[in-house]
């Protein structure tokens, strides 16, 4: 099957981003053609500093590597570079009606937190079809929040497969099997890389004293009972999902382990562990991060493996709807 997703530049990547995502496409690489790409352009729904988003493509970058994802098997690549996507975007935005675009759950809740509502952020589920279609996908790695996208991507497809003959497939979303991280500072909201404070998140590079301040600081609840209950106690439960995840633990197991016992030994357990798991992968993306010329070379290799398709599809595309004179 053939396989697409993205993951934004736009901060470090965190034990939700690994946990929900990055170990589910490391799995996936093995049977799978995997084409998966940092997705810079959506990164610009927020303001972004050009320095700063520069040097966190290659943050990113040697962090999916670290993680396990192989050059050799998948295809990576950055998806500012792949003109293909943004030209099919475009297109695409004239099967797409105003009113489904005002719908996306994903848009309502950004746009409550602005302001002012930039053209980027309301049109990010065009340019999600976009990057689905032109690689011709089959199927699509995603948390539940981004299943309404895939709807939209689906329903792009059909439109313009009924006026133009069959011409993309109807994605699959492949959900992924973990559940969701939520933030260390607010069990409510999802843990998110552009968080305010530090403290919302555990980064895959953290240092082990940065670790440790954010799980002693970790949002708990009323009462010492270590159970897993997300209705009465979001705080605890959020950080023993984190502990079953990291360590491959049943959470009965743990709360067996720590029954009797406080928060305070299970925050210095948990931080234990973290600490103990993450070093290895920290020292990787250290040594990764230092080889600009090898991150560059991964880059250029996917941009071209991702255009031999990208350029067919889209040349398919622009002669099917009369734009193309060749």
């Amino acid at each position: 099957m053939r396989i697409v997703s993205g993951i934004q530049p736009s901060g470090k990547i965190h034990l939700g981003n690994y946990l929900g995502a990055i170990k589910n496409w490391i799995s996936l690489q093995k049977e799978n053609e995997c084409f998966f790409f940092l997705a810079d352009l959506h990164a610009l729904t927020l303001p972004q500093n050009p320095q700063i988003l520069k040097e966190n493509i290659f943050q990113t970058l040697a962090t999916l590597l670290a993680c396990g994802l192989s050059p050799e098997k998948n295809v990576i690549y950055l998806q500012s570079e792949i003109e293909e996507t943004t030209e099919l975007c475009w297109i695409l935005s004239s099967f797409c009606k105003i009113p489904e675009l005002q719908r996306m759950h994903h848009f309502k809740e950004k746009s409550k937190e602005k302001k002012e509502i930039n053209m980027a952020l309301f049109n990010y589920p065009v340019l999600m079809a976009g990057d689905i279609l032109i690689v011709k996908a089959e199927g699509v790695p995603v948390g539940e929040d981004q299943l309404q996208h895939l709807e939209l991507t689906r329903s792009l497809a059909r439109r313009f497969n009924k006026k133009f003959g069959k011409t993309f497939p109807l994605p699959k979303d492949l959900l992924a099997p973990s559940k969701r991280i939520m933030a260390l500072d607010n069990p409510l909201k999802k843990m998110s890389k552009s968080a305010q404070s530090k403290h919302n998140y555990i980064a895959l590079d953290d240092t082990p004293d940065e670790i440790y301040l954010k799980i002693k600081r970790a949002v708990t609840d009323p009462g010492k009972e270590i159970k897993y209950d997300p209705q009465k106690k979001p705080g605890i439960s959020n950080l023993l999902l984190i502990f079953s995840e990291i360590t491959e633990k049943k959470i009965k197991d743990i709360e067996n382990e720590f029954q009797g016992k406080g928060y305070k030994e299970f925050k210095e357990k948990l931080t234990e562990v973290l600490i103990e798991k993450l070093k290895p992968l920290r020292e990787k993306i250290e040594k990764l991060k230092k080889d600009k010329s090898y991150l560059k070379e991964v880059l250029k290799k996917g941009k071209e493996k991702t255009k031999k398709i990208t350029q067919n599809t889209l040349k398919e595309v622009k002669k099917k709807i009369g734009i193309s004179i060749i």
